[in-house]
Parts: C-alpha cells; sequence; structure tokens
C-alpha cells in the first residue's frame, strides 16, 4: 500500500473548502449542502478524473499522479502559481520520498560580494533572508530599521541569526513594530509552509515550526490552514522610535545565491518616511561609532 502524506490531504481538502460552486460554475442544486466548498466528486469531474482516483489522490497518496492530472487538480481547484507549485512539490516527494526536489544547500551567511552589494546600497534598508526567515545579513541601515528583531528575547544566541517568524509569532514587541501584524503572519507562515514542501527534509525548518506550533497557538492554527504563497513585493507600516515609516518593499532573488532573498525597503522621495530614514541613518552611524 502506498504511503499516505497527510500534507497532501490537508492541503487539497482546505483549498477545496475555499471554492463555492459559484466560483466554480456549477449549479446549486435544490439539496442542502454538506460541506462549505466544492464535493469531491465535483473536483473529480471538474479534474477529469473519476471520484475513486481523485479520492485517493485527496487521501494523500499522489504516487504515479501524472503532471496532466496535477495542472487539472490545480484548475479545478483555482490554485495559485505558488500553490501549484507546492502542489508539484509534494508530488515530487511522493514519486521519490528520499529525493524531493533538490534544493541548494541552506545558507548560514552571505558570500562578501553580496555583502558589499547589499553595503553599497546604503541609501535604502536591505536585509538578506534565507528561505527559513533567518536574517543572514544586512546593510547598517537595514541593521537600525530591524533592531528589534536583532534584540529580540526569541534569537537563541548572539551567534544565531535572527529569525523573523519567531520574532513575529513569540516576541510581544512584534505588535508595537509592525501595523499589521496579521498580515506579517500570515506571510511569514505561507513562505514557511511553501518552503517546507520544497524542502521537506530540512531539519532546522522542521525544528522551526515545531517550536513555534508548540509556543504559539496562533501560529499552530495558520499553519493548519495549509496556506501557501511566496512574499515578493507589497507595502509595510512599521513603528519605529524614529517614526512611522511607510515603505514599499521588493524581494530580490541573486542566480548566484539562490537560497538569499534580498528584501529592501523603499520610501517615496522627499515623504516623511524618506526624512526619517535619513535620520535613522543617522541614529545608526552614532550607534556604530559609539559601539564599534
Amino acid at each position: 500500500m502506498a504511503p499516505k502524506d497527510e500534507r497532501v490531504r490537508d492541503f487539497l481538502a482546505t483549498r477545496r473548502a475555499k471554492i463555492t460552486p459559484d466560483m466554480a460554475g456549477i449549479p446549486k442544486g435544490s439539496g442542502a449542502r454538506r460541506v462549505p466548498g466544492l464535493r469531491r466528486e465535483e473536483v473529480a469531474m471538474l479534474s477529469g478524473v473519476s471520484v475513486d482516483y481523485y479520492t485517493r489522490i485527496e487521501k494523500g497518496d499522489l504516487t504515479g499522479v501524472s503532471d496532466e492530472v496535477l495542472d487539472a487538480l490545480a484548475r479545478a481547484l483555482q490554485l495559485t502559481e505558488d500553490e501549484s507549485a507546492y502542489l508539484y512539490d509534494l508530488a515530487r516527494t511522493a514519486r521519490r520520498p528520499s529525493r524531493a526536489r533538490r534544493q541548494p544547500k541552506a545558507a548560514t551567511g552571505v558570500p562578501q560580494q553580496v555583502q558589499l552589494l547589499i553595503d553599497a546600497m546604503c541609501a535604502t534598508p536591505v536585509i538578506a533572508l534565507s528561505r527559513r526567515l533567518d536574517v543572514l545579513a544586512s546593510n547598517a541601515l537595514g541593521r537600525a530599521l530591524f533592531d528589534m528583531a536583532f534584540t529580540s528575547p526569541t534569537r537563541r544566541s548572539s551567534a544565531s541569526p535572527p529569525n523573523l517568524a519567531s520574532v513575529v509569532f513569540l516576541d510581544p514587541a512584534a505588535a508595537t513594530f509592525y501595523d499589521d501584524l496579521d498580515n506579517a503572519a500570515a506571510a511569514c507562515v505561507r513562505i514557511l509552509r511553501a518552503q517546507a514542501g520544497a524542502t521537506p527534509h530540512d531539519k532546522q525548518l522542521i525544528q522551526l515550526v515545531g517550536e513555534l506550533s508548540t509556543r504559539s497557538t496562533d501560529f499552530r492554527s495558520r499553519w493548519a490552514a495549509h496556506d501557501v504563497g511566496v512574499h515578493r513585493a507589497g507595502r509595510k507600516i512599521l513603528h519605529h522610535q524614529v517614526g512611522e515609516l511607510v515603505l514599499g518593499f521588493e524581494e530580490l532573488t541573486l542566480e548566484s545565491s539562490p537560497s538569499i532573498t534580498l528584501s529592501a525597503y523603499i520610501a517615496e522621495p522627499a515623504s516623511p518616511t524618506a526624512e526619517r530614514l535619513q535620520l535613522l541613518a543617522t541614529w545608526a552611524a552614532t550607534t556604530a561609532a559609539a559601539d564599534p
């Protein structure tokens, strides 16, 4: 009997629950519905497979499932690009359990050339993140912007990198720092869930998820929702000692270091935030001079 993967079961079940008959173009009918979204037989019909075959898949068995069927499921469940990628990652693990999609070795720091690039972007706060949301490096302005993460009690030691997910879920100061803590928490979980699909055997990621699940009921409930996504760009409002900062952000992926993402935070020119970033840069320079 093929092994069952609970992640497959829960992911497909939660996606099915999100799609209403109206969204799928299916008449509701006259009888009462016992499920909030689509029934299994409706997903099977939309995917062009038998009910028994789809039921086997949703019970967690993706062995032997073709890419064509995965594509059909993605269309039927109206998966996003990131959700489709996650489904494919789960399928790859099912096909070759000990050889899931090969990933670059998890980064524990950044190459010197990447650090020089970050430092050269001196007018913009930049932090370098691992796929587990560890802060691996920063420039001076990025370090100053996320000072609360570097000094957070969630950091195990001065030698270990800050982890943004740990800060968001375990540090009470996060509620003051993030204007929209709910959105920050949702983004962290989506990113970690996507990475868990891509690297299911990452021991440090498993340890992080286990710790957050044990210590945070909020994380535990969000993790159970199986939402997946990648943070690429957007807008954040952060509350710093220099004042409120309204920042756009862009996630930059490096071809030479694909396991590292640079997060750059941008202020509108001549805005109050731009002025406060200048003040933050002065504060950072003063702090560095006082404590080299």
